[in-house]
């Protein structure tokens, strides 16, 4: 009976379930520039996917990752109208903003870095995103040139380019 136990945990620590993530308690967060002198801040909620993240086994974990860019929100409801018109985020034509891994890598400690492909509208480029991982909590901020997506290309000097994001994702 123990060789039975003992081979059922084997084969149970080697499948890897997928994890939904908590779209309630999951959130992406953003800072840009404005009219060069203060920042706009603001979030998008409706985070869905799922993730595999074995902490011992990176090379099988994985983010497939979503959220609702109509949930643009930056306490300013004129703001978030414009902003999800055709020449910043267009939310009618390209509802969600996507992420898929390709590599997750531990850096240091509790530390580790994420990288593949970001899709806004309808640019998907490279990048790379260090996060931490604490009480089922993925918390990750990175900066991106929001004109390499095509999000407000038009603007200047109202809208600054880099933008940082910051994420949270809680899985159940």
């Amino acid at each position: 009976m123990k060789a039975i136990l003992s081979l059922i945990f084997l084969i149970a620590s080697f499948t890897i379930e997928a994890q939904t993530i908590d779209t309630l308690k999951s959130i992406v967060r953003f800072k840009v520039g404005n009219m060069g002198i203060n920042k706009v801040k603001g979030t998008f909620k409706g985070m869905e996917g799922t993730v595999v993240f074995k902490q011992k086994d990176l090379k099988s974990s994985a983010f497939q990752v979503c959220i609702d860019a109509t949930t643009l929100n930056t306490k300013n409801s004129l703001r978030d109208k414009h902003l999800r018109y055709k020449d910043f985020f267009d939310t009618d034509t390209y509802p969600t903003i996507c992420f898929q891994s390709s590599e997750i890598k531990q850096e240091n400690g509790s530390k580790y870095i994420v990288r593949g492909k970001l899709t806004i509208r309808d640019v998907t480029k490279e990048v790379s995103i260090p996060f931490t991982y604490e009480n089922n909590t993925f918390l990750g901020e990175f900066t991106i040139n929001r004109k390499d997506y095509n999000v407000g290309k038009g603007s200047t000097i109202m809208v600054g380019n880099e933008v940082a994001l910051i994420i949270e994702c809680t899985i159940k």
